[in-house]
């Protein structure tokens, strides 16, 4: 560059004044808003630089880069509106330029300080701020243009019925089906999805790269991760996800936070475990380089929604630990832990994350909750009480609500025996199984069967108990055989079934032998003292037996009637057993006094009897006292 005076000096300086000037106003064409930029870039490097300063050749080579280098950069953002669209080779050149800018700032910034150098750095600063507010326009422009769309359909359920009958209201033996536990069919799907579409994903990266040498990281990652930020709470939304108080949460209806519960079940799979894995998949393909930055963005880009999901969770918590709330909260435990190995990767170097410790700390205190919930159901079993017998010696609500606990146990068999198997178990004498070293078995399937027995066993007692409320120890009888089959059926037919084994449903099968012959003694006996003859009596004492046996059989048909066994099978066998009962000895009673009192004080013939009998423990009351005499 050629000397200049001082007087030249000021009217360069004056100018450059007056073109400063003329750059504010808004009334200018882009032409001629890139003409004055030239200029000004122009007018400031001649305003400062001074030939005789050290380094003087040096400094213009350096001069002469950036100021090229602020032509083809000028040039390009006024040629294209996107530079990243218009093709590699465009793409190639800018980042060139702006290459030679930063290693010029690097050289400048390496020599002695003077005014000469100063000057220039000072262009080159500005050249390269200028194209950096741009690459930031470029990123921002790429990511809403290349952003692909998640699947948002709702997952479609497998559901499985789980009945949770009240206990308190245990008179009541409606079924209501309170709980659904629900299976995403894509939740256990282990896929990756593309967030942005994956050609771009070089393009991202040079950016990235750009900024970053240029000393630019927080101007690159600010927009980045606002803008997963904003795509993530908005895949939340459409999950349902929203934030909600303590308060909010306690004031829900049951059926409408059960609800809330699945949905916060299908969240955090999807968010955990599909979308926050494809976000760390692209925030380290393009800054997995810059040690702790990729996760650092991460965090940022995921805690809000996270946190809202982890804060229900905890308000969930703060409920009642009623056993009607196991289930969900087993759903809601297992959702978790099933994420654990996601979580964990997603986080693995911020192991002092607040997401990834209040992540933790919530699957903690929902085992903690469910264990809470598994030892109150046996206390609300064992302390069911009643006043009056149940109706008829049906199947008692109680007895439907642990078989059904417990037949719903199968879907948690993962997971039960882990939460379990620390829990102080109870065992029978002589039932512990001992592994080689003479110890207890440390197998936590073991610590579910032992759970499950004790629970039969506590219902058992309660049933007992039950049982003493009837004054009629036939029905006494009924009403065991009846509860003692259903449990044992349900069980047997079961998932479960392996937990408590062929001895125990062999054991329960005797004990329901026993309640049906406790039921033929108590019922038929009296019955068969009428049926008696020794050849030492005579007619009228004939008659009266006649007519007591007949007495004593429409009262038994009238009561026994209105009684019920609900299971066709087994009420088939009990009559089966009546009639083999009570048959023969009539068949042989009547055969023997016919001839001597004649047949019309026998009211019965056996095969009438035997249709009556047929007629019983239907739950229908029903009369014979209409009967035609023979």
């Amino acid at each position: 560059m050629a000397d200049i005076t001082d007087a030249e000096h000021h009217i360069v300086a004056a100018s450059y004044h007056l073109m400063k000037a003329l750059q504010t106003t808004k009334l200018m064409s882009s032409d001629v808003r890139g003409i004055l930029e030239k200029l000004d870039f122009h007018l400031s490097t001649v305003v400062k630089i001074n030939e005789d300063e050290p380094d003087g050749d040096s400094i213009r080579e350096l001069e002469k880069s950036v100021v090229s280098s602020h032509e083809t950069i000028t040039s390009l953002h006024l040629s294209y509106s996107k530079v990243w669209a218009s093709g590699p080779e465009v793409i190639l050149e800018y980042l060139e330029a702006v290459g030679e800018v930063q290693r010029s700032i690097e050289a400048l910034e390496g020599m002695p300080l003077s005014r000469m150098s100063n000057g220039v750095l000072e262009q080159a600063k500005t050249t390269l701020h200028m194209a950096m507010e741009r690459l930031q326009n470029e990123l921002i422009h790429i990511l809403v243009q290349n952003k692909q769309c998640f699947e948002h359909e709702y997952p479609v359920f497998e559901v499985y019925p789980i009945y949770e009958e009240s206990v308190i209201s245990n008179e009541d033996d409606s079924v209501e089906d309170a709980s659904l536990k629900g299976r995403s069919s894509s939740e256990t799907e282990d896929c990756a999805m593309d967030l942005i579409h994956p050609d771009v994903v070089p393009q991202i990266k040079s950016i990235a790269d750009t900024m970053f040498a240029a000393g630019y990281a927080q101007e690159f990652c600010l927009p980045f991760t606002a803008f997963w930020k904003d795509v993530l709470a908005e895949y939340s939304m459409i999950l349902y996800v929203e934030q909600l108080s303590i308060e909010d949460v306690k004031r829900m209806e049951w059926k409408h936070l059960n609800s809330r519960i699945r949905k916060w079940r299908v969240a955090m799979t999807r968010i955990i475990g599909v979308y926050l894995g494809s976000a760390k998949r692209l925030f380290d393909q393009v800054l997995g380089e810059y040690d702790q930055v990729s996760i650092a963005c991460l965090i940022e880009a995921s805690r809000g929604p996270l946190f809202c999901l982890l804060n229900f969770g905890q308000a969930v918590l703060i409920g009642p630990h009623e056993p009607e709330w196991l289930f969900c909260l087993l759903d809601m435990y297992e959702v978790l832990a099933d994420l654990v190995p996601d979580l964990d990767t997603l986080f693995s170097q911020e192991t002092e994350s607040l997401i990834r410790i209040d992540f933790h700390e919530l699957l903690s205190q929902l085992g903690e909750s469910v264990r809470v919930i598994l030892k109150e159901l046996g206390n609300r079993i064992a302390t069911c009480t009643s006043t009056t017998p149940f109706q008829n010696g049906g199947i008692h609500p109680l007895t439907k609500y642990v078989a059904n606990y417990i037949l719903c146990f199968a879907e948690y068999e993962d997971t039960l025996p882990l939460l379990l198997q620390d829990q102080e178990p109870v065992r029978e004498s002589g039932d512990e199984e001992q592994n080689m070293d003479g110890e207890a078995d440390p197998n936590p399937a073991c610590a579910l069967a032992m759970y499950l027995q004790s629970l039969t066993s506590i219902l058992e007692a309660a049933l007992d108990e039950k049982s003493s409320l009837y004054r009629d120890s036939s029905l006494k009888h009924i009403f065991l055989m009846n509860n003692f089959h259903y449990t044992v059926e349900k069980i047997k037919n079961s998932k479960i079934s392996p937990y408590f084994g062929d001895d125990w449903i062999r054991k329960h099968y005797v004990k329901l032998r026993q309640h049906a012959m406790y039921y033929q003694r108590t019922t038929w006996s009296s019955l068969l003292t009428f049926l008696h003859d020794d050849g030492k009596v005579g007619k009228a004492t004939l008659k009266a037996r006649c007519q007591h046996f007949n007495t004593a059989f429409e009262d038994l048909y009238k009561s026994q009637t209105r009684w019920v066994v609900p299971d066709p099978q087994l009420r088939e066998d009990v009559r089966i057993l009546a009639s083999k009962t009570v048959i023969q000895p009539y068949r042989n009673f009547v055969r023997k006094i016919s001839d001597s009192i004649g047949e019309k004080h026998i009211k019965y013939t056996e095969q009438e009897l035997g249709v009556y009998i047929m007629d019983l423990l239907e739950g229908s009351s029903k009369s014979l006292s209409h009967s035609r005499k023979r």
